[in-house]
């Protein structure tokens, strides 16, 4: 039996698209509660006074908390696990989320109170009943503000907005480069504000058991492990070993829902005060104040290149702001994430990228899909494609003349991140066999005159992601990089996974059953997969930065392979025979040349019985495995996107988009295809439309809704192309690398050159994403005037 390579339709959307999913809001609950959030309406404010006397007394109304009952009753805060400290050692300024807000607020949406009642509209009429009386204070919304002289302070303590100022790279190196350089090309980029709008809305349960004083979460979460060790640890302080959460169907997460949110601790601690389950549930409108924004850089950046056309040095530097407050991993995606992938497919001989992170009152930042890889490979292929431009070069040309060869792997960049394995030229040779590069080129010539102007645009890159346990603590994390599977085989023969990541799309019912069903070559209805339950799965560390498959695949690998081994053992004591000479295919263990079989399922009978088992044999066939990968993985792809610009309103058109990943081994290439798709789609809604935009004199959120939230809609793309290249990974088993990240990371950059090369003539150079129609006319009306 083979099912690795197999593209086996997912398992888990039968349920999805009949409408059985379990969701957290889908969950019944004996007495269940409703709670709401009574959030600021102010950027920066003072609480002067809250009144929550009417609220208490309204129909329905179990009990109101303030910020101040927290302080008083509880006290812990939403914690950092990825410090970035400054380059002399001094810690960074570091100001965590607080529960609820007190005394000040610091960004629109900001958790002020929490209403428990009856029913969920009894707890929104309630919440419009609390009295605030607010002092209002100076704000900042504007990344690039947040660090001039004379900016309003986020937090006063610590006399600046700058979070850390962290660099990466050789600074004389790259100085030295410039000065010898033949030309170089200087941009200023904007990464734009984005969040995810997961189809799901956040939503939690809180449910205490008074009789077994045992807390019970339900969160649409990401991480249901780490949540757990924060509310332990850090914001409710309770035992841990007193404390489960669940995480069922989540309807997505992108990485907003990879940090500790005030929700999931404030319905546990009104669910131990009520003795009754307290259920919340965020509104579209909430999600967009209180969800994790990602991306939010300004950054100068210049390339120096010789008179071939060959990349000499990089330099960068970056204002990342981080919101109001930190969140779980958000230092470190700026500061480590993101300079990391500044080498792309190319040798580029010096790099240096300085960071400053900065507070602003806007939403927290934390990761989201491509987290930090996006905003790098951005600023490496938008410098490259004007360098090209500014040369003379086809940009195409120019790419392939910096590539790195085959041969030149394993290859350490100059920021000293090893790539173990990549085929750069393969990546291109297959992306144009999937397009007629020259036909688009010939058509771009011929219509250079007309309203509508066609564009092309490319982009590459090398993914670092999945760090183990002793890279991560090198950065600074204070988690590891590992993660758990346990392999248990049921004394029937059936088989169920237990690990430690999270599916909230990416497909692991399936996949991950396929490794287990391969390698114990058994039908794949025979493997189950449980995930996302505390209670029930030992440790782990969730699903995020491509790292689900890097991590359990060669965990599940490891874990079938002792189960064979404990099995084999077994049936060469049962059949008196060296262990070497039982052998095991398609279900059936045999003796070497000898005509003595076992079955799969009787053998695992038999280690269930004890009755026929060596003396020293531990009864049973469960195995549980912590894998920590050997070295981070290095996934690569290439991507081109052909637009259509009409000059004369500014509306860009996506015709085409082709992308090629190399993921190493595919185990589904429908399930890969499919975050390949999501991915690019991601990407490009970020090129072309989303924001989360700011008010820049009232520091006021304008993208309250999906009204002036604008995602990409079916039309807005058009059918996708997609490849793989499997150079497979050399550092685990099974040779894979990570797929979900890919399609977002080089997107936003095939994009962008797409329609800077349409206008190139128009005396366009760069326009700040996303490129909306009137930001395109404006940046024409513009580049014509010059």
């Amino acid at each position: 039996m083979s099912f690795i390579g197999e593209g086996i339709r997912r398992r888990e959307d039968r349920r999805f698209i009949t409408g059985r999913g379990r969701y957290v809001d889908n969950i019944a609950f004996h007495g269940l509660t409703h709670g709401a959030v009574l959030r600021s309406p102010h950027p920066h404010a003072r609480i002067l006074s809250i009144d929550t006397s009417a609220a208490e007394a309204s129909p329905g109304v179990l009990i109101v908390l303030t910020g101040e009952d927290w302080m008083r009753e509880a006290g812990g805060d939403l914690p950092t696990i990825a410090p970035v400290n400054f380059l002399d050692g001094r810690p960074m300024n570091e100001a965590s989320r607080p529960v609820l807000a007190y005394p000040i607020v610091k960004h629109v949406g900001d958790m002020v109170a929490f209403v428990v009642a009856e029913t969920r509209a009894q707890a929104l009429d309630a919440v419009d009943l609390i009295e605030v009386d607010y002092e209002e204070l100076p704000a900042v919304a504007s990344t690039a503000a947040s660090l001039e002289d004379g900016a309003p302070l986020v937090h006063e303590q610590f006399g600046t907005n700058e979070i850390f100022d962290f660099s990466l790279g050789n600074r004389e190196a790259v100085d030295a480069a410039f000065a010898k350089a033949a030309h170089i090309t200087e941009l200023d980029v904007v990464q734009n504000r984005i969040t995810a709008n997961a189809m799901e809305p956040r939503v939690y349960v809180g449910d205490y058991s008074v009789g077994r004083e045992e807390y019970t979460l339900y969160s649409s979460t990401q991480i249901p492990h780490l949540v757990k060790s924060w509310l332990a640890e850090h914001s409710l302080r309770i035992p841990e070993h007193q404390l489960r959460v669940v995480a069922p169907d989540v309807g997505g997460g992108f990485g907003p829902r990879n940090t500790h949110y005030g929700e999931e601790v404030i319905v546990l601690w009104a669910s131990a005060k009520l003795g009754r389950p307290v259920k919340c549930l965020t509104t579209r409108s909430e999600s967009l104040q209180s969800d994790a924004h990602g991306r939010d850089h300004v950054t100068t950046c210049a390339m120096a290149l010789d008179a071939e056309g060959r990349i000499l040095g990089l330099r960068a530097d970056t204002i990342a702001s981080l919101g109001a407050y930190m969140t779980a991993f958000g230092p470190s995606i700026p500061a480590h994430y993101y300079p990391r992938v500044m080498s792309g497919l190319y040798p580029v001989p010096a790099i240096h990228c300085r960071v400053r992170g900065a507070y602003s009152h806007t939403v927290p930042v934390e990761a989201y899909r491509g987290a930090g890889r996006p905003e790098g490979v951005y600023v490496l292929e938008r410098l490259l494609e004007n360098a090209a431009r500014e040369m003379g070069i086809d940009t195409l040309e120019i790419r392939r003349r910096n590539l790195l060869a085959t041969e030149d792997f394993p290859f350490t960049t100059a920021l000293g991140i090893t790539y173990d394995c990549a085929d750069p030229a393969g990546l291109y040779d297959k992306l144009l066999a999937m397009t007629d590069y020259e036909a688009w080129r010939k058509t771009q010539a011929e219509t250079l005159d007309d309203e509508e102007r066609i564009g092309i645009g490319f982009a590459g890159f090398i993914d670092c992601c999945g760090a183990p346990s002793k890279a991560a603590k090198a950065i600074g994390r204070r988690i590891g990089g590992y993660d758990t599977a346990q392999v248990r085989l049921h004394p029937t023969g059936k088989v169920t996974l237990f690990c430690g990541t999270h599916s909230h799309g990416q497909g692991h019912e399936t996949s991950f059953c396929q490794i287990a069903a391969d390698q114990l070559q058994i039908p794949l209805e025979d493997v189950i997969l449980v995930e996302g339950d505390t209670g029930r799965v030992a440790e782990g560390l969730g699903t995020w930065g491509s790292r689900s498959m890097f991590l359990m695949g060669p965990a599940i690998s490891e874990g079938t392979r002792r189960v064979l081994v404990k099995m084999r053992r077994l049936v060469a004591h049962i059949l008196s025979v060296n262990m070497d000479e039982v052998l095991y295919e398609n279900g059936i263990f045999r003796v070497e040349g000898k005509n003595r079989t076992m079955t799969f399922k009787e053998v695992v009978r038999e280690a269930y019985t004890g009755h026929h088992t060596p003396e020293d044999f531990e009864i049973g066939l469960d195995e549980t495995v912590f894998y920590d990968p050997k070295d981070r993985n290095y996934p690569s792809g290439a991507q081109m996107a052909v637009v259509k610009v009409n000059t004369r309103t500014g509306q860009v058109k996506l015709v085409e988009f082709c992308a090629v990943d190399d993921c190493g081994r595919v185990i589904n290439p429908m399930i890969v295809e499919g975050q390949l798709h999501g991915g690019v789609a991601q990407g490009i809604g970020q090129a072309l439309m989303e924001e989360c935009t700011y008010d820049a004199d009232t520091s006021q959120l304008v993208a309250g809704s999906f009204m002036d939230y604008a995602m990409p809609r079916a039309d807005d793309l058009p059918p996708i192309r997609f490849a793989s290249q499997e150079t497979l990974n050399p550092t685990n088993v099974l040779g894979v690398k990570g797929s979900g990240e890919s399609g977002s990371i080089g997107a936003p950059a095939a994009v962008a050159n797409a329609v800077v090369d349409a206008l190139w003539d128009k005396g366009v150079r760069e326009i700040h994403m996303p490129m909306t129609a009137a930001k395109v006319w404006h940046a024409i009306q513009a580049g014509e005037a010059k």
